[in-house]
C-alpha cells in the first residue's frame, strides 16, 4: 500500500464571532477548498459563564450543500423549516442536507445559557454535485452512543459518523467523516482510497504524517495514495475524512453554494419569496 505524502499545512485563521472563539482553516489563503469539503469553522474551546447569551446562529438559510456539525463539548439545539428539531450533547453530530433549501437555527439550549460551561464545536460544509443540489432537505441528529468506536491500531480510536463500519449516517455521495484520537506515542495508517480527497484537520495536539509535522489548528494537504500514516508523540484529536472530488464549478454567495451565478440569484429570490419556509416559525 502506498502512503500519501504530506504536501502542505495551512494554519486556521482566527476570526471570532462576537465572544465566540472561531478559527477557520478553509477557505483561506492558498486553499479555497478540498473538493468536496468547502468550509470549516472551529468554535472554541472556551468556557461560557452562567447567564450567557449562547451561540449567535439564529435563523438563516442554506441551499446546495450539507453541514456536518461535531459537538465536542457543550451542546447544540437545532430547528429547521423542514421539521428537524433536536438537542445534541457532547460527542454527538448533526448532519443536515440543505439540498434545495431550508432555514435553520443553531442555538444554545436554555440550560446552557443559564448554567454556562465548556463549548467546542466543529462545523464542516460538504458540497453536493449538481445532480443533488436540489434534493429534498434532511436532518439527522446523532448521539455520541450511536457512533461506533473502532481501533485501527493500539492507542488509536476512530469514530466514523459516515462511511465507516456501522456508521449511523448514510452519505448521499459516499463521504467518510470521523473523529480520530491518538494516545501519546501511538500511530496508525488511516484509510484513504486512491483518488479520493482527504480532509485532515488537527483539532488539538500535534501529529506527523510520515516525517512531516502537522501542528494544532492546522489543516494538512496530502498527495494521492492508499492510506495516511499518522503518529503522535503527545496525543491528538483529528477531524478526518475522505470523499470523491466533484470537479464542478463552485459559485458561493454567503449561505448558498451552487454551480452558476444564475442559480445563486434564483436561490436569493426563492429565499426572499418564502420558498425556504418562514424563519419566524423557528422562534
Amino acid at each position: 500500500m502506498s502512503a500519501r505524502r504530506l504536501l502542505s499545512v495551512h494554519k486556521a485563521r482566527r476570526e471570532d464571532i462576537g465572544d465566540l472563539v472561531t478559527r477557520r482553516p478553509v477557505p483561506g489563503q492558498g486553499l479555497e477548498q478540498v473538493d468536496p469539503f468547502l468550509f470549516l469553522n472551529h468554535h472554541g474551546p472556551q468556557t461560557y459563564p452562567p447567564g450567557n447569551h449562547g451561540l449567535p446562529f439564529g435563523p438563516h438559510p442554506h441551499r446546495g450543500f450539507e453541514t456536518v456539525t461535531f459537538i465536542l463539548a457543550g451542546n447544540l439545539a437545532h430547528r429547521d423549516t423542514g421539521g428537524g428539531e433536536s438537542v445534541v450533547e457532547a460527542g454527538g453530530v448533526q448532519w443536515m442536507t440543505a439540498g434545495r433549501g431550508l432555514i435553520h437555527a443553531e442555538l444554545s439550549p436554555e440550560s446552557f445559557m443559564r448554567e454556562g460551561g465548556p463549548l467546542e464545536i466543529l462545523q464542516l460544509w460538504v458540497n453536493l454535485p449538481a445532480r443533488l443540489k436540489m434534493t429534498e432537505p434532511n436532518y439527522v441528529p446523532v448521539a455520541a452512543e450511536e457512533i461506533p468506536a473502532v481501533e485501527p491500531a493500539p492507542g488509536v480510536v476512530m469514530r466514523a459518523v459516515s462511511g465507516g463500519e456501522r456508521a449511523p449516517v448514510s452519505s448521499l455521495t459516499g463521504v467518510m467523516l470521523a473523529m480520530v484520537e491518538l494516545a501519546p506515542g501511538s500511530s496508525a495508517t488511516l484509510p484513504a482510497p486512491a483518488g479520493r480527497s482527504v480532509f485532515f484537520y488537527m483539532v488539538n495536539g500535534a501529529a506527523r504524517i510520515g516525517p512531516g509535522e502537522v501542528p494544532e489548528h492546522h489543516l494538512a494537504q496530502v498527495g494521492d495514495g492508499e492510506g495516511v500514516e499518522v503518529s503522535s508523540d503527545s496525543g491528538c484529536r483529528i477531524l478526518y475524512g475522505h470523499a470523491d472530488p466533484i470537479g464542478e464549478p463552485v459559485v458561493a454567495h454567503g449561505p448558498f453554494v451552487m454551480n452558476t451565478r444564475e442559480e445563486i440569484l434564483q436561490a436569493l429570490q426563492d429565499y426572499r419569496s418564502g420558498v425556504f419556509g418562514d424563519p419566524a416559525a423557528l422562534g
